[in-house]
This record gives C-alpha cells, sequence and structure tokens, in this order.
C-alpha cells in the first residue's frame, strides 16, 4: 500500500489538465478530412486502445477482475460513460466551433459546477445540501461558474463583432458564436457525468486491489468501462455522419472529393497522437486520485482548475484573439479567472463538507 501524497497527487492531476488542454492541437494537423473522420479514429486510440493497453500493462488480471464484477456495476458505469460520450462529441464540436480558449473555458466551468449541483439535485437533498455552510458555499461556486460563463460569452459575442469573418476563421476554421455556445452547454452539463462513472466504478477498483494492483494504478480498470461507454456513443455519431455526409471511405482515400491528395500516413499519425494525448489526462488523474487521501474530494476540482488554466495558454499561443480590442481581452481573461475561481470555490465547498463529516 502506497503512502498517499496529496502534494504528488497535485502534481498528477495538472499534468492531466496539461494532456486535456493539448490533446485537440494535434487534429489541427489533420487535412482533407471530415471531423467524424479524425474524431473517431482518434477516439479508437483514446478510448479502446490506450485504456486496454495501459491496463494490460499496469494492472494485475484485468480480464478476471473485470470478469467478477458484478453486471449491475460494470453496466452503470458504462452508462454513465455513455452519458460522458455525447458530450465528449459535442465537446468536439464545441472545439471547432469557439476554439480551444473560448470553448474549454465553458464547457469546464459547466462541467464543474453540474459535476457538483446534479447529485443532490437528483436525489432530492439540494435543500439539505443548501442548509449547510459547506452545501452554501458549493452553490456560491456555481453562480461563481455562471458569471464566468456569462464573461466569456460575452468576449466571444464582442469578438465576433470586432473581427470580420475571415480573421476569425484563420484561426478557427468554423467559428460561430451561436452554434458553438449551444454545443457547449449540452457538452458542459453531460460531461460531469464522467465523475459519475468513476464513483460507481470503485467496485472495479477495489476487485482489482484485491487482485495486487498497486494502489497507484487501481483507477485504469474504471476507465476500461467508462471509456467502451464514451466510445459507443459517439461511434453510433460518427456513423450517422458518415452515412448522411458519405464519408466513410476517407480512412482509406488517398484523394478527397476535389482530387486534392489527402496524407493519410500523417492524419492517422496526428489522430494517434491526439487519443493517446487525450488518454493521458485521465491515466494521470486516477493516479493523482489515489494520492489526495483525505483531500481526495477535491481531484475533479483541480482537474478542472488545471484544464481552463492551460487550455487558455494554449488558445493565446494559437493567436485565437489576435486582433481583439482591450476590452475583449479583458472580458476573456475575467472570464477564465472567474470560472477558476468558481472550480477553487466549489473545492473550498467540498473541504468544508468533507471537515463537518469527520
Amino acid at each position: 500500500m502506497i503512502t498517499p501524497s496529496p502534494l504528488l497527487g497535485v502534481v498528477l492531476h495538472w499534468i492531466g489538465g496539461l494532456a486535456a488542454a493539448s490533446f485537440y492541437v494535434p487534429f489541427r494537423g489533420v487535412k482533407r478530412w471530415s471531423w467524424e473522420t479524425y474524431w473517431l479514429l482518434g477516439g479508437v486510440f483514446s478510448w479502446l486502445l490506450a485504456p486496454w493497453a495501459l491496463g494490460l500493462a499496469f494492472t494485475n488480471n484485468l480480464l478476471g477482475v473485470l470478469a467478477l464484477t458484478p453486471v449491475s456495476t460494470l453496466l452503470l458505469t458504462w452508462f454513465f460513460g455513455f452519458l460522458w460520450g455525447i458530450g465528449a462529441t459535442t465537446f468536439g464540436l464545441t472545439m471547432r466551433y469557439l476554439g480551444m480558449s473560448l470553448g474549454m473555458g465553458v464547457v469546464l466551468g459547466l462541467c464543474a459546477a453540474f459535476g457538483t449541483l446534479i447529485p443532490p439535485l437528483v436525489k432530492g437533498e439540494l435543500p439539505a445540501v443548501a442548509a449547510t455552510a459547506a452545501g452554501r458555499t458549493i452553490l456560491v461556486g456555481v453562480g461563481v461558474c455562471l458569471a464566468g460563463i456569462a464573461c466569456t460569452a460575452l468576449a466571444g459575442l464582442s469578438k465576433e463583432r470586432e473581427l470580420p469573418g475571415e480573421a476569425t476563421r484563420a484561426t478557427i476554421r468554423e467559428f460561430n458564436f451561436g452554434l458553438g455556445m449551444l454545443t457547449a452547454i449540452v457538452s458542459g452539463v453531460l460531461s460531469a457525468a464522467f465523475s459519475y462513472g468513476l464513483a460507481a466504478g470503485e467496485p472495479i477498483a477495489r476487485l482489482s486491489a484485491a487482485a495486487g494492483t498497486s494502489s497507484l494504478w487501481t483507477g485504469l480498470p474504471k476507465l476500461v468501462v467508462v471509456l467502451a461507454g464514451g466510445f459507443t456513443s459517439n461511434a453510433i455519431w460518427c456513423v450517422v455522419l458518415h452515412r448522411r455526409r458519405r464519408t466513410g471511405g476517407e480512412y482509406l482515400a488517398r484523394a478527397d472529393a476535389g482530387g486534392g491528395p489527402v496524407p493519410l500516413l500523417a492524419n492517422y499519425l496526428f489522430c494517434a497522437v491526439a487519443g493517446v494525448t487525450w488518454y493521458l489526462q485521465f491515466f494521470f488523474y486516477t493516479m493523482g486520485e489515489t494520492q489526495m487521501g483525505k483531500f481526495r474530494f477535491s481531484s475533479w476540482t483541480l482537474h478542472m482548475a488545471s484544464i481552463i488554466i492551460f487550455s487558455t495558454l494554449w488558445g493565446l499561443s494559437l493567436h485565437e484573439w489576435r486582433g481583439t480590442s482591450r476590452r475583449t481581452g479583458v472580458l476573456v481573461t475575467m472570464g477564465i479567472s472567474v470560472l477558476l475561481l468558481a472550480t477553487l470555490v466549489v473545492g473550498y465547498g467540498n473541504y468544508l463538507g468533507a471537515q463537518s463529516g469527520r
């Protein structure tokens, strides 16, 4: 048994956050493929190949552990992954329409808020939550989150008004503020289901520990099941798009519909890098979670906060806000800062709850 080290846990969460904020960058190198083609291929690496490869490499008797897991646990964990997969699909669309800094800021702000608010709401515990200092602090954090979303939305609207379409699309090829905000809201709400899937999969982690897996790696078998659910919903949608747009042949076609050459090898390589990078966020997340000890409740907050910071840095480095006014720059800085503050407030509320529960 490894003695928990919260400081190491924080470092691991931030490494995971860097991976999450960076995974979409390789997709920018994919040429002459439709979104559904590179998204599904990247998903094969991130939701199937990487979880199984690393699960088999770092845990004991992965197949045996999954065979011993109650069917009800597997189904519930898979189902939350399926819901999260719908959020992941719309997350990809959000990156297309809003760019990295604005898109991730809105999605992750909502994800942090709803990941905290939905469980007590579904269970009818919201009045009891509001009656405690910890609960009120969390609700304040949700309110702060909504304020941050409003700031980032205003920044996006300001950007759309200030820049001609050609300038915006020079850095975000399919920028669409209205459609992007709609997909961001759907993505943020459903993406919170990933945390519920990890919680539902705790019996799998315990069985893995009983099989002799080091506590540092016991979260990996959970990821195999959660991500299988996510792959299912993403694959269904991508296949629908393939049939509707007749793009299913792009995986092997050496020329696009207009006769232009398709760099197949490079496209496959970029998708593989993007997919594995995406998976690494939760590879490090589950490691970090095991190190948090009594501060384990703060894992989701740390993950969200680190992604927001690193995605903002990526957005700036990719010049997604170049050419906007100082007012727009202030708005986007305020929005991201407030969203970060929201995750910290929610985390502090969880801390108060943990303290009072002792």
